[in-house]
C-alpha cells in the first residue's frame, strides 16, 4: 500500500487555490463563510493556520501540546497574497509528511492524543476541503473536489462513518454541512485518529478502513512486515473490519490492530476484537503472529496490554478467547496474558448463547 499522503495534501491545496483565485478580486471580509461564524477571509487564513500547525507538530515531534507559535499576515495583504500563504503552508505540510518516518506520532488532542503522518495529512486535507466549501458557499460558488480527496479523509479519520452514496456528500453530512437520505442531521462531530497502544517491545496500531481494505485484498496495509507476513488470520480480520465499516457498525477501538516491533518497525502480527462488546460487556479477542516472530512472547505481551486497555473501560466486563483444543502455544499465549480456562458450564453456555464451536476451548479474563 503506497503512501499517498503527501500527494493528497498537494491536490487538496491546488483544488482550493484554483477555485479561490477566480474570485480573488472580491471582498472576502464582507461575506460570511457558509454556516460558520467567520467571514471568508478569516476562514481562508484559518486554512493556512491549520496547515502550518500540523506541519510544525509533526516536524517538531510535539508530544503534549501544539508547538507554541502563531502566524500573521503582513498589513495590507490582499487575497492573492493570502492564497500564496495557503500554497506555502501546504508545501510545508507536504514536505514534512514526506520526510517523516511512518512510525513517528505527534500531538493532536482528539481522540487519543496523537497522529501519524497519514493522520496529519488527512486532517490537513479535511480542513482544506471543508473550509473551501464554506468559503465557496458564502461567495455563491460551486465547489466539488476530486473524489479521491474526501475518500482519503473518510477512510483515515472517519472510520466510524458508514460510506454513503458518494464520498464528498458523505463527508459534508458527517461534518454537519449537508444531508444524506435516511440519515439524521449531524450537529456535533469529530474525526478519529487511530488508537495506538504501546508495550515494552511493541506498538499495537489501530488499522484504518483504508489499511484494512488493502490487507484484505492481499496488500501490506501500509506496514513493513517480517518475512512471511501478514498471516492469514490478520487478512481475515481485516476483511471483517472492512465489512463492519461498510455496514456502519465499525467502532475503530474494537477493530484490528497490527503489532509493530519497536526495535526495527517491522509488523509481526495482528490482534483485535471480533466486534464491539455485547449488552453484558462481553467482547471476544483474536490474534496471530507471523511464523518467524513466534516463540518470543510478542503475542502474550500484546494481548495483556490490549486486555488491560479494554477492561479499564466501563463498557467491557469480560474478555473471551477461543482456541483450538490442540493449539497449545495459543492457549499458552492466553494464559500468560492473564486469561484462565473457562469452566465446563461457561463453555456450554457460550456454545448455546454465542454459537461457539464445541471443539474449541474458551479462555476468559475479567476486569
Amino acid at each position: 500500500m503506497r503512501d499517498i499522503s503527501g500527494e493528497r495534501v498537494e491536490e487538496a491545496v491546488a483544488s482550493c487555490v484554483a477555485l479561490l483565485r477566480t474570485v480573488a478580486d472580491r471582498d472576502w471580509a464582507a461575506v460570511r463563510a457558509g454556516r460558520l461564524e467567520w467571514d471568508c477571509h478569516a476562514t481562508a487564513f484559518h486554512i493556512a493556520e491549520d496547515l502550518i500547525a500540523y506541519a510544525a507538530n509533526l516536524a517538531g515531534r510535539a508530544q503534549d501540546d501544539y508547538i507554541p507559535f502563531e502566524i500573521t499576515l503582513d498589513e495590507g495583504t490582499d487575497n492573492e497574497g493570502l492564497l500564496q500563504v495557503i500554497e506555502t503552508t501546504g508545501v510545508l505540510l507536504t514536505a514534512t509528511i514526506r520526510t517523516t518516518p511512518r512510525e513517528v506520532r505527534a500531538f493532536h488532542p482528539y481522540p487519543f492524543r496523537s497522529a501519524n503522518r497519514e493522520g496529519f495529512a488527512a486532517m490537513g486535507v479535511a480542513e482544506v476541503l471543508l473550509h473551501t466549501h464554506d468559503i465557496a458557499e458564502g461567495l455563491g460558488l460551486t465547489y466539488e473536489p476530486p473524489a479521491e480527496l474526501p475518500e482519503f479523509v473518510l477512510t483515515r479519520i472517519f472510520p466510524h462513518v458508514q460510506p454513503g452514496p458518494d464520498h464528498w456528500r458523505t463527508l459534508l453530512w458527517a461534518t454537519g454541512r449537508g444531508d444524506l437520505p435516511g440519515r439524521a442531521p449531524v450537529g456535533e462531530w469529530r474525526w478519529r485518529n487511530n488508537l495506538v497502544i504501546p508495550t515494552d517491545r511493541l506498538t499495537l496500531q489501530g488499522v484504518t478502513p483504508a489499511a484494512a481494505a488493502d490487507l484484505s485484498a492481499g496488500g501490506d496495509g501500509g506496514f513493513t512486515w517480517v518475512v512471511g507476513g501478514p498471516f492469514e488470520g490478520t487478512r481475515e480480520a481485516a476483511g471483517m473490519t472492512t465489512k463492519a465499516y461498510e455496514t456502519g457498525v465499525h467502532r475503530p477501538e474494537f477493530g484490528l490492530f497490527v503489532l509493530v516491533r519497536k526495535e526495527d518497525d517491522l509488523a509481526v502480527g495482528g490482534m483485535g476484537f471480533h466486534g464491539v462488546p455485547d449488552e453484558e460487556g462481553r467482547a471476544e479477542v483474536g490474534y496471530d503472529l507471523v511464523e518467524g516472530a513466534r516463540g518470543r512472547g510478542y503475542a502474550s505481551e500484546a494481548l495483556a496490554a490490549l486486555s488491560e486497555w479494554a477492561l479499564a473501560r466501563d463498557d467491557v466486563q469480560l474478555l473471551c478467547a477461543t482456541v483450538e483444543a490442540d493449539n497449545l502455544p495459543s492457549q499458552g499465549v492466553a494464559s500468560r496474558a492473564g486469561y484462565v480456562r473457562a469452566t465446563v458450564e461457561q463453555e456450554q453456555a457460550a456454545q448455546e448463547e454465542h454459537d461457539m464451536d464445541p471443539t474449541l476451548r474458551l479462555y476468559v479474563r475479567k476486569g
